[in-house]
């Protein structure tokens, strides 16, 4: 993939998993990577590899990915460099990394805030969820995986045709417990959204 800001050649999972191994911060892989690997199988070409961070943990990421060329969304929709040990501001929720610079962008961090354990929803905080339940799981345990509920309410707005693709890929195989999430949140966040009549 080719954005205005760069090619893209995004990782495998794997591959991010034996670059993370060592952060002793929870990490998750997201995006559309995350339903794939919660089913067990790729379903659809990725443009890139998302992962999720907590904006506490920001620093240990960067150090775990030191010697990178890391540029904060900053503001979103155009990129600046992230300088060694800066505390990212709280309206920055992306940073792209890349190897080197004249390397294609291949990871993207994204920076969720949580605090005393509970994660809150970016754009709607009402929604909260324990940090512990953000753990889906890959069907073989490694690596850490966003739950899809989660990362299907994420998708949820204003949704592109890969998010529709995924959405209905998905939809069935939610357990009751991660349906009912789902709707309650769409519903606070969103109560006309097309997916609440499939789900």
């Amino acid at each position: 993939m080719t954005s205005d800001l760069g090619p893209w050649e995004p990782m495998a999972p794997d591959e991010v998993t034996a670059l993370l191994r060592a952060v002793d911060r929870p990490w998750w892989i997201a995006g559309g990577w995350a339903l794939d690997l919660h089913l067990g199988r790729q379903t659809r070409p990725h443009d890139d590899t998302d992962v999720l961070i907590l904006r506490d943990d920001q620093l240990a990421m960067q150090e775990a990915l030191g010697g990178w060329d890391l540029h904060a969304a900053d503001p979103p929709g155009s990129l600046r460099p992230w300088r060694p040990g800066e505390i990212l501001p709280a309206a920055v929720h992306d940073v792209w990394c890349r190897r080197t610079p004249e390397s294609p962008w291949s990871l993207q961090v994204m920076i969720d805030d949580a605090s005393d354990g509970t994660w809150t929803y970016r754009r709607d905080a009402r929604i909260q969820r324990p940090v512990a339940e953000l753990d889906a799981g890959a069907c073989h345990g490694d690596p850490r995986v966003l739950s899809p509920e989660i990362q299907l309410l994420q998708k949820s707005k204003t949704p592109r045709p890969k998010d529709e693709a995924d959405f209905q890929m998905m939809k069935d195989v939610l357990d009751p417990d991660q349906r009912a999430w789902l709707v309650r949140s769409l519903t606070l966040t969103s109560p006309e959204h097309p997916w609440l009549g499939q789900l």
